[in-house]
This record gives C-alpha cells, sequence and structure tokens, in this order.
C-alpha cells in the first residue's frame, strides 16, 4: 500500500499545499486500485499531477468541512465533461447528508445532485471492502460528525485521524497501525479551545495511549494551517513519543507495509 500526500494544508489551502487529500493505492494482484481520502480546498488540481482522475475507484469523506470535501464538486465537473466520460459511477463514502451538502455545494441558485457519484453512508465501527482495502471508520471528536479511517491491505494497517482533538476513537483507529497520519493543527499554549483539532502533544498522546494496545510504526503529522510553524508542531510530539516522527508535505509518498512491531516506515524516493 502506499500514500500519496496530494494535499496538507489545514483548515485553508497554503502557499505551497492544497487542503486535506490523501492518495491510497493498493494491488488485488490483478490491478492497481486507488482510492482517494478527502479532497479538500484546491487539491483536485494537485491530483492531476499523481494519477488520472479517471482512474480512481472511490473517495471517501472523512467530514463535511470544505476543507476535506469542496473539490468534489471539481471531480464531478471533470467527469462529466472531462476527456474519459463519467464512465460507472464512482462510490463516495461519507458521513450522513453527504450528498445533499456537495449538491449545495455544486448549485448555485438550487443544489445540483451531484450526477455520476453514488455516495454511501459511513457508520461508526461498521467496516467494508473496497478491491484490496478494508476500511473501518471511527467517529472523532469534531463540531460535525466525523470520522477517522483505518484502513488495511497487504497485511498493513494504516489510520488517519480525520479532523479532531483527543476521544476515545483514536485508540482502536491507531492500534497496532503501521502508519498513523494525524492532523495536529493546533499549538500548545497558542491555541486553548477544545473540541476541535489536536495538537503535536496530543497526537503522540493519543499514539502511546494506542500503543497499549498494539506497537505504531510511525507518525505523520499533517493538517498545519499556514501560520504554523511545522517545527513547533513537530517538537511538540516528540517530546511525548520517541518513535520516528515528521510533518509531511504535499507529493510525498509513503511506502505502508508491515512493520512486525518495530518502528519506521519507507518514503518513496
Amino acid at each position: 500500500m502506499e500514500l500519496t500526500i496530494v494535499g496538507c494544508s489545514g483548515s485553508v489551502p497554503g502557499p505551497d499545499s492544497p487542503a486535506s487529500s490523501y492518495l491510497l493505492t493498493a494491488s488485488d494482484g490483478t490491478r492497481d486500485w486507488r482510492m482517494l481520502l478527502d479532497l479538500g480546498s484546491g487539491a483536485f488540481g494537485a491530483l492531476q499531477r499523481h494519477i488520472d482522475p479517471d482512474t480512481l475507484d472511490a473517495v471517501v469523506l472523512s467530514h463535511l468541512h470544505p476543507d476535506h470535501c469542496l473539490d468534489l464538486t471539481a471531480l464531478k465537473v471533470w467527469r462529466s465533461h472531462g476527456p474519459g466520460g463519467s464512465g460507472a459511477d464512482l462510490p463516495v463514502y461519507g458521513p450522513t447528508g453527504a450528498a445533499e451538502r456537495m449538491a449545495r455545494a455544486n448549485g448555485v441558485d438550487k443544489p445540483s445532485p451531484m450526477s455520476g457519484m453514488t455516495f454511501r453512508t459511513l457508520s461508526d465501527g461498521q467496516a467494508f471492502t473496497l478491491g484490496p482495502f478494508g476500511i473501518t471508520p471511527y467517529r472523532v471528536r469534531h463540531p460535525v460528525t466525523t470520522f477517522g479511517l483505518r484502513v488495511e491491505a497487504d497485511g498493513a494497517v494504516f489510520a488517519y485521524t480525520g479532523d479532531t482533538d483527543t476521544c476515545p476513537g483514536l485508540v482502536p483507529l491507531m492500534a497496532g497501525a503501521d502508519l498513523v497520519l494525524a492532523e495536529a493543527a493546533f499549538v500548545e499554549g497558542r491555541d486553548t479551545a477544545r473540541g476541535l483539532h489536536l495538537t503535536g502533544r496530543r497526537a503522540a498522546e493519543a499514539v502511546v495511549e494506542a500503543e497499549e494496545r498494539g506497537p505504531v510504526g510511525r507518525l505523520l503529522l499533517t493538517h498545519l494551517p499556514p501560520w504554523t510553524p511545522p517545527e513547533v508542531v513537530l517538537g511538540e510530539a516528540r517530546e511525548i513519543w520517541d518513535g520516528p516522527t515528521e510533518v509531511v508535505r504535499p507529493g510525498e509518498t509513503y511506502r505502508v507495509e508491515p512493520t512486525n512491531g518495530t518502528r519506521g516506515a519507507a518514503r518513496v524516493p
């Protein structure tokens, strides 16, 4: 399984990155499958640097804030008018109300349905499969319904927090994961509101708690807004967890492989 960072800027697109979007690729032995986790503001343009959008097999939306879902409308235009034609409906998984939310974003005078896409509802703890991927959503803590996503393929486990503050759902989400991608939009002492986002420290604390159930191989921090210095967030995390930790950048790709209890994951050159 490979993870490609399409966009990682938090809350808004930044000068060097679109908002949140992460591409997972894995083979079923016959062909490669491509699943997109979130498609936030500005991310559809960057996605085209990595794949032909017509080759996507599904999109999974962690929640319905614009920085995680808005460019689904651009994908809809591509599928309706682009060179590949619409083809079969694209599965889009998301919280309850995703189809209506995106129809409102796609319309001007009134909602314009997202034709060519079939919307399916995520439920806490209810796993589903897509080709080689096994996906389990876990409800996390954010002002709107939000899910962390645990993805398994080829014996490897990837965990993506979505947007969240500290909450019980992070433990089963992260436990035993070979690679954890955790949002860390807030900074300790600067951002005092709770129930919105993790800090680097709280992301690392969640990993430490999850490791009581199974070792974590690597921690990647994401969703930093443009006004947050990456070195501050990284320093917070490294004070708490001594495993390999870094802040992601757009365009990077990581192999997600079974770590067998050891810490580490390979970045693709």
